[in-house]
């Protein structure tokens, strides 16, 4: 399907796939979350996600030995696929989103492997994708939802910098839009007008340009209450401090401004 649609999607392996049993998937992008990830697929087993979403891990090359497969198996992991080409977040999503769609899958949850969300909304994702939502976003501001750690700097650039610029430029209220505790419909991601698989997607422009755009093109986008914890005295993130930020910042811009635009 990729090449048929001429698809920009970064060369990945698939060292484990074990077939599609459900209309719908659950991703999750790691690199190097060592006991975050397990914690995170031991939660998840607890939750019993595997009987309802199948469960697919995009490796951007880890080297910590986290992802052994005997153990992934164990825990209800369906999938395994590691990206071989350059890029990060982003183009992690695309090997998977691209994948996933291949496959036949009707929705897909995408979940942040360093276990700062609760699976337990998984479900919940998944009627709002059976009810006709084409785009779930979590959120821990919405009343109900649970900000638990939240550096200082990180909640409010959230709350009073991304949030309102991504709600202005895409007309519809967001409050939290950095996360990447997500689902998305077939449906939203195959439309060309969207296009999320090029090569402009490498870093962290994914997030925020579906979030600017899904809204303008009329799809159906709601926010669900959940639970965001941070472990205290330590950040799980990809992101540096300073330079991490910026970027993050630059692309909101772009992003706010039409940059991505297909």
């Amino acid at each position: 399907m990729p090449a048929a649609q001429g698809w920009q999607v970064p060369r990945f392996e698939s060292p484990l796939w074990l077939g599609r049993q459900h209309p719908y998937c659950v991703v999750i992008p790691v690199i190097n979350e060592g006991e975050r990830i397990r914690n995170l697929l031991k939660r998840m087993a607890a939750a019993n996600i595997a009987s309802q979403a199948d469960i697919i891990i995009i490796d951007g090359g880890s080297k910590d030995g986290s992802l052994e497969l005997g153990a992934l198996q164990a825990f209800g992991v369906r999938g395994l696929l590691v990206k071989t080409d350059p890029g990060k977040l982003s183009a992690q999503l695309r090997c998977a989103y691209a994948f996933a769609l291949e496959q036949g899958y009707e929705g897909i949850i995408t979940i942040d492997g360093n276990d700062k969300d609760d699976p337990e909304a998984i479900p919940r994702f998944i009627a709002a994708l059976e009810d006709g939502i084409d785009f779930v976003q979590a959120s821990r501001f919405l009343p109900g939802g649970v900000a638990e750690n939240t550096p200082r700097s990180r909640d409010l650039a959230i709350r009073f910098i991304h949030a309102p610029l991504l709600s202005l430029a895409s007309g519809f209220k967001w409050t939290d839009t950095t996360q990447g505790f997500r689902a998305y419909s077939r449906k939203m991601l195959l439309d060309p007008r969207l296009a999320p698989f090029r090569n402009v997607f490498m870093t962290y422009e994914l997030l925020a340009y579906l979030s600017y755009r899904a809204p303008l093109l009329g799809y159906r986008c709601v926010e669900l209450p959940t639970i965001r914890s941070y472990p205290k005295g330590e950040v799980p993130t990809k992101i540096s401090a300073f330079r991490g930020n910026l970027d993050v910042f630059k692309v909101l811009l772009k992003a706010c401004r039409g940059a991505y635009n297909n």
